[in-house]
């Protein structure tokens, strides 16, 4: 017998979205493993480069040390032990695992593949994968988990449905737990968090989309996310939005990262992605993760940590309509 909270949100068949994503995609690789011969470079012209950056941001060591110093000392002012729990949710080959990695890289100082990335047709990631993102040198974990899950569209009988989504959303479901479409979540599912507390439960949606596949993605990709958008603001958690492999997009930001707000041709695919999860740009951040590095780069960890902290400021309005009462969230600087 399934719970009250289980029946509710348990969607009609239509909403199970598996691999109509990307059936449409022949060529669709897996995350960052692809080469860049693969993807359509576009070279600086006049009319591309913008006299003027279209958002500021401080390329400089200094900039990084602070954004690092911000996200290490962040915790939630809610009750012991919590982290802002944010889960990564996009369509195969977007990024999400490469991300994880990219962002303890740049804490690590090094580049580090903490969450496997898959080099093929399918999803490396079949299960609820929780990553506790950790300071310089390998110190205390910081206030933030990153949540790995199973593509938006692995296969024809894959890809995470509207009911399991909402389902680590309201924190039901166990770390470690292997999604299949035809065996959804449930209370009889082994591990089932019949009472979560807002530890257990995510904080904020991050929205993943691959920068070079934002005018091929299938049609119907836009009306899942407005689905998923819905019902996700339905529980009070807010929703942000990743733009990955900018660097794919033209010559110049491969070379150099900090050309990135320079490119029109970034801001207009921006604008796409906007279109496509239906958000403001506003919300959305632009990143590059690191796939065939070996060492990490000043530039491309301040356009991820800038990212984090992005993020993390959504997240913590999860924090402020729900905290207790005489306990104010915030940022410790």
């Amino acid at each position: 017998m399934q719970n009250e909270a289980t029946r509710k949100f348990e969607p009609p068949p239509s909403f199970n979205f598996g691999c109509k994503f990307v059936q449409d995609l022949p060529a669709a690789k897996a995350d960052s493993k692809e080469t860049v011969e693969n993807k359509p470079f576009i070279s600086f012209s006049v009319q591309q480069k913008l006299e003027t950056p279209w958002r500021d941001m401080k390329w400089t060591e200094e900039q990084k040390t602070s954004l690092m110093e911000t996200i290490s000392s962040y915790r939630p002012r809610c009750g012991e032990g919590t982290q802002a729990r944010v889960l990564l949710l996009g369509p195969l080959g977007s990024g999400k695992s490469s991300f994880i990695s990219s962002v303890q890289s740049a804490f690590n100082g090094r580049v580090t593949n903490r969450a496997m990335v898959g080099s093929s047709s399918t999803s490396f990631t079949k299960k609820l994968q929780l990553f506790n993102i950790r300071g310089q040198k390998g110190e205390d974990p910081t206030g933030l988990v990153l949540c790995d899950a199973m593509g938006l569209g692995d296969g024809e009988m894959t890809g995470l449905t509207l009911h399991d989504v909402l389902s680590i959303i309201k924190g039901h479901v166990p770390e470690g737990h292997k999604f299949s479409p035809d065996q959804p979540v449930r209370s009889e599912t082994v591990g089932f968090v019949k009472r979560p507390s807002i530890k257990d439960k995510i904080h904020c949606v991050v929205f993943v989309v691959d920068a070079s596949k934002v005018l091929t993605y299938p049609k119907g990709l836009s009306t899942t996310f407005q689905q998923l958008r819905e019902h996700i603001s339905d529980l009070g958690v807010h929703q942000v939005a990743l733009l990955t492999h900018v660097d794919h997009l033209c010559t110049e930001t491969a070379k150099d990262v900090t050309k990135v707000y320079e490119s029109r041709v970034i801001k207009d695919t921006m604008a796409k992605a906007g279109a496509l999860l239906g958000m403001s740009t506003s919300y959305i951040v632009p990143v590059k993760n690191y796939s065939s590095e070996l060492d990490v780069d000043a530039n491309t960890d301040v356009l991820l940590l800038s990212a984090v902290d992005h993020i993390l400021q959504y997240a913590d309005l999860y924090f402020q309509d729900n905290k207790p009462q005489n306990i104010q969230p915030k940022f410790d600087l």
